[in-house]
């Protein structure tokens, strides 16, 4: 049987929220807010299937661009402001290096700010001084030298001719070396090279005027800036901190009292080694020696020997290798006998931890680290050693180093023995009673 019409059009016709309601006209509807995530809108608005963005992620997306260009920008001042980082680096251990001076004379009345001005010009004083005299021997001896070169020349010559039976002479040797190519490269670059080193000079000026000002502020605003630091810890900190504080005053105060005494040392030594073999401005080498050979660690007395061995030469070349000879000889005892009894009072650090933070440090901050780098180490060691807990160590003989064969057995069959007379006396009387 075919179905009516009016059967068809109630089977079509959609169905409402309200049942009682056939007639009404209006689709059925469902709040936006109850549409599930994915699930496809009505007809006629959004495309089918499309999920909305969550309101977190632009906000999300904008705080994460904020961190990354305050990172980029934080990059960027660090390392245009690192020279001026470490120049109050350098400041920060000087003045730590002059505060048991400065806090002398600070006890027995005399302002910190007057106090600090004197040792300043006291060790400003000594340094201009040093390096006048040093100048101007090394222009007197260079202008010896270079007066005195075409004879070096020809006696050198002279060798090579009966050594190797040439014929060499001076003018052909000085002809070839005048029209090189590398010579004539040489003075280009040079005469180029005077505004940068002029440059350097005047930024080298800078920075020690810089860390001169650092340094004196923190020496003597120094019970003011701890006062600072302290009033933003709790009191359990502040404590610390003040141990920390006076824990690197005295291993920087003790370091460079060791590299001083190391210094006069070396300068006697080797002053009357110069005066024996009769070099000319023996004092004021043997002061150049002491002070480069202790305050550049590991390399700083070779470094500091060339400059005997060149002006040595120019008066006799044995000379020359006589100096060398005792500077490598004179290095080993320091290094051997003579460190390690001075900073066992000092710094108390061993010389191979020495040795790896001066490396350590001149691969972080080259020239300036490696100046540091001892001081910052055993201050580090001995503020730690603070909170490592210790205990007696045995007596066993390997913990000495004295561990022979024969010991060993015997050590052996006294623990036998022992071991035995414990278990006799743990075991049960035998037989009844």
């Amino acid at each position: 049987m075919a179905p009516t019409d009016e059967t068809e059009t109630t089977t079509t016709e959609p169905v409402t929220g309200d049942p009682a309601s056939p007639d009404t006209d209006a689709p059925a509807t469902v709040p936006p807010s109850r549409t599930a995530p994915g699930a496809p809108g009505p007809a006629g608005g959004g495309a089918p299937g499309v999920a909305r963005m969550p309101r977190w992620l632009p906000r999300a997306m904008v705080l994460a661009l904020a961190l990354y260009a305050c990172f980029q920008l934080g990059s960027w001042a660090f390392h245009q402001l690192i020279g001026l980082l470490l120049n109050i680096l350098i400041a920060f251990f000087l003045a730590l290096a002059i505060e048991p001076a400065v806090g002398r004379m600070a006890a027995r009345g005399m302002r910190r700010g007057l106090a600090t001005f004197l040792v300043f010009f006291a060790v400003l004083a000594a340094g201009v001084g040093f390096v006048v005299l040093l100048g101007s021997m090394l222009a007197g001896q260079i202008i010896e030298m270079v007066e005195d070169f075409p004879r070096y020349l020809d006696s050198l010559i002279n060798w090579i001719n009966h050594t190797f039976h040439t014929e060499l002479s001076r003018v052909e040797v000085q002809d070839s070396l005048l029209r090189s190519d590398w010579l004539r490269k040489y003075v280009q670059n040079s005469a180029s090279g005077v505004l940068d080193v002029s440059a350097t000079v005047l930024g080298g000026l800078f920075k020690l005027l810089t860390i001169f000002l650092f340094s004196f502020y923190f020496a003597a605003d120094g019970p003011r800036l701890r006062r600072s630091l302290c009033s933003v810890l709790p009191p359990a900190k502040q404590a610390e901190v003040l141990r920390a504080w006076e824990i690197a005053v005295d291993k920087t105060g003790g370091y460079l009292y060791s590299r001083g005494l190391m210094a006069l040392i070396s300068g006697v030594a080797h002053y009357v080694l110069l005066q024996i073999l009769a070099v000319p401005y023996a004092p004021a080498l043997a002061v150049w020696v002491g002070l480069v050979s202790q305050f550049l660690p590991t390399i700083g007395t070779y470094l500091a020997g060339a400059l005997p061995m060149l002006i040595a030469f120019t008066e006799n070349p044995w000379y020359a290798l006589w100096v060398l000879a005792f500077v490598v000889v004179y290095q080993q005892f320091e290094n051997y006998v003579l460190q390690p009894k001075l900073t066992a009072k000092t710094v108390d650090i061993h010389p191979a931890v020495a040795f790896g933070s001066v490396v350590a440090g001149t691969a972080l901050l080259g020239a300036v680290g490696a100046l540091i780098a001892i001081p910052a180490v055993a201050t580090l060691q001995a503020f730690l050693g603070a909170y490592v807990k210790r205990y007696d160590v045995t007596e066993d003989p390997r913990v000495h180093g004295h561990r022979r064969h024969g010991e060993a057995v015997l050590a052996r069959v006294q623990r036998a023995l022992r071991a035995k007379k414990e278990l006799d006396e743990q075991a049960p009387p035998s037989g009844g009673a």
